[in-house]
């Protein structure tokens, strides 16, 4: 698979550790919510997160780009530590687009101004041609005549579209999506998910936190399914569906999708 623009040649394969996490712990009060995670993610891998609420699945994506500190353990993020210090943070934020479940759209800016901001003031960037690349990646999420509404004249769908698009502008080596389409109805998930699997063949680098498991099997490289603050089963799809080893990930699966 072709590298993106903006990765770095020289002499680094599509199989290099992009995300490496060794024994990540985090507290909130006296509440254990990462037990010690530990993983690997290569570049260009899409891994999907599943598992119980209250499992730290959420928690874990959200360490990744430092929206949670962790307290104990190391994450290293496209070669940079994530530590206390500002400048680290900020350079891998950088790097890290992140969608949530509730879109987070600025409600006062139309969509073109949402998805030019970043772009704009981070990456100072000229105005046009932030805007050129926004109108490019709204025709790549499949909504380009929205560019000059506003957030409130959207569907929950094409907001979530948007929130993704805003995400891409920045051009990330990584895309973290937590729960995207757990605040949509029901014949809104499906468009969602389909400009995920455009960018899932792009060979973007995916983290995708989702009960969405007809998406984990088609996408995924590989599975990680949390519960009580830790990864007790790690397989690719195949193997997770039709053979899961633990009898916490079998029970999951059999209350997901016979529903």
């Amino acid at each position: 698979m072709s590298a993106q623009p903006g990765y770095k040649a020289q002499g680094q394969s599509t199989a290099d550790p992009i995300i490496i996490c060794e024994d990540v712990h985090k507290w909130y009060g006296s509440y254990h919510a990462l037990r010690g995670v530990s993983t690997t993610v290569r570049r260009g891998e899409k891994i999907v997160i599943c598992g119980p609420s209250g499992s730290g699945k959420s928690t874990f994506i959200r360490t990744i780009n430092r929206l949670e500190e962790h307290h104990r353990g190391r994450i290293i993020v496209d070669g940079i530590e994530l530590s206390g210090d500002v400048r680290n943070i900020e350079a891998i934020r950088r790097e890290v687009g992140m969608v949530f479940q509730q879109f987070n759209l600025f409600p006062h800016l139309t969509v073109l101004d949402n998805i030019t901001l970043g772009p704009v003031w981070v990456r100072k960037m000229k105005r046009k041609d932030a805007e050129e690349l926004a109108m490019q990646l709204l025709e790549r999420v499949g909504i380009p005549d929205q560019a000059r509404k506003y957030p409130g004249q959207l569907s929950g769908g094409q907001q979530q579209r948007v929130a993704i698009a805003r995400a891409l502008a920045m051009q990330p080596k990584i895309m973290l999506f937590d729960e995207p389409t757990s605040a949509l109805d029901p014949e809104m998930i499906k468009e969602v998910l389909d400009v995920m699997r455009e960018l899932a063949h792009s060979g973007m680098t995916m983290l995708v936190v989702t009960h969405e498991m007809g998406f984990a099997r088609e996408v995924a490289d590989r599975i990680l399914f949390f519960d009580q603050g830790n990864i007790v089963e790690e397989a690719d799809p195949e193997t997770f569906f039709t053979n899961p080893q633990h009898e916490r990930s079998r029970l999951f699966l059999s209350q997901i999708l016979h529903h």
